[in-house]
């Protein structure tokens, strides 16, 4: 299948899910989602598999053993390219449109410890910097979960204490409902963030052990 965009009927499913997120709803509407969002979404990154390597898509039902909210599935449809542990490549389709994301995600300690190192230090914590305001400029968001205050070992004065107080660190980019979303262009605006992502990525890759 050669990717042609996510159809109207994909951000249409995700309203209608967030409104009625029921087994009952999914199954009178499973054939939209395998046809509407998750075909098309396997053609993006397969599209994509050459430059950045092969993607995987996220099962569509939530885990709820733990949580809160006991609704059953996923009001969006996430693809995720990784290249280093926790680290890599994002793409994400649901009721409000379409965003693509580079990630460093749920790092375990020594990851987290190896990050904080990088950042600490005077070259690789600007240069990081420096990254991240460059992508900013470009209308990127900078998030990812963070603790509240100085890490454990860490001055609350250190000149990158906003980040080395994340524990994920994520840059976004949000298409929303543009007009291309539909079309085969989007897949030009996927590989162009990924790209514009990519830099980031190699910092990571770099610099972060474990």
């Amino acid at each position: 299948m050669t990717f042609a965009g996510f159809p109207v009927a994909a951000l249409d499913f995700y309203d209608d899910l967030e409104v009625d997120n029921t087994k009952t709803f999914w199954e009178e509407h499973r054939h939209v989602y395998d046809e509407a969002v998750k075909a098309p979404m396997v053609a993006l990154t397969a599209a994509l598999e050459d430059e950045f390597g092969p993607a995987k898509i996220f099962r569509p039902y939530r885990d709820v053993r733990f949580a809160k909210d006991k609704t059953p599935y996923k009001t969006h449809q996430g693809a995720f390219v990784a290249v280093a542990p926790s680290t890599g490549y994002y793409v994400q389709v649901g009721a409000p449109g379409v965003r693509t994301g580079v990630g460093f995600y749920q790092a375990p300690p020594a990851r987290l410890a190896s990050f904080r190192e990088a950042v600490d230090h005077e070259t690789f914590g600007v240069g990081l910097q420096r990254i991240l305001g460059r992508v900013e400029r470009q209308g990127w968001t900078v998030g990812g979960d963070a603790v509240k205050t100085a890490p454990r070992g860490w001055s609350a004065d250190h000149p990158r204490i906003d980040l080395l107080r994340h524990r994920s660190l994520t840059l976004g980019r949000e298409h929303g409902f543009a007009p291309y979303v539909h079309t085969a262009e989007l897949l030009d605006h996927v590989r162009a963030d990924w790209r514009a992502g990519k830099p980031f990525i190699d910092w990571i890759l770099t610099h972060v052990r474990g």
